[in-house]
């Protein structure tokens, strides 16, 4: 049985989305941009952005029962190479031991002043890897 999270956007009736899906014990989180949660504004600092989607992501990660330590995929979008070299040491720090599969590209994000978005796939069992 699926069930689903939803963040309120208008977004979401709009396009026919929710914030994220869980199907058994995975989690998928939709592409989440990095405005700032007080003011609703982008940064302009990438590195900043990227911190406001993994916080956003990882709310909804725990909603779910799972947090950023149980992500096994990681999609990060950027504008542009300026906005990549700011973005991937944010990933190294949130990341560097947890260790999902990655996907990183530039391109178009269509939302003005989102010069990142993150998308996430997350497993509510924990590490799938016994050591």
């Amino acid at each position: 049985m699926r069930n689903r999270i939803f963040s309120g956007a208008s977004s979401e009736a709009v396009a026919g989305y929710a914030k994220a899906v869980i199907d058994g014990r995975t989690i998928y989180v939709s592409g989440t941009t990095g405005r700032d949660p007080v003011t609703n504004e982008f940064p302009d600092d990438p590195a900043q952005q990227a911190r406001n989607a993994l916080s956003s992501i990882n709310d909804t990660l725990r909603q779910a029962g799972s947090s950023l330590a149980d992500a096994v995929v990681s999609r990060v979008f950027v504008t542009d190479a300026e906005a990549a070299s700011a973005v991937v040491p944010v990933l190294g720090e949130v990341f560097g031991d947890i260790r999902p599969t990655s996907t990183f590209l530039i391109c178009q994000i269509p939302a003005p002043g989102a010069r990142v978005e993150i998308e996430i796939t997350a497993s509510r069992s924990g590490s799938l890897i016994q050591e």
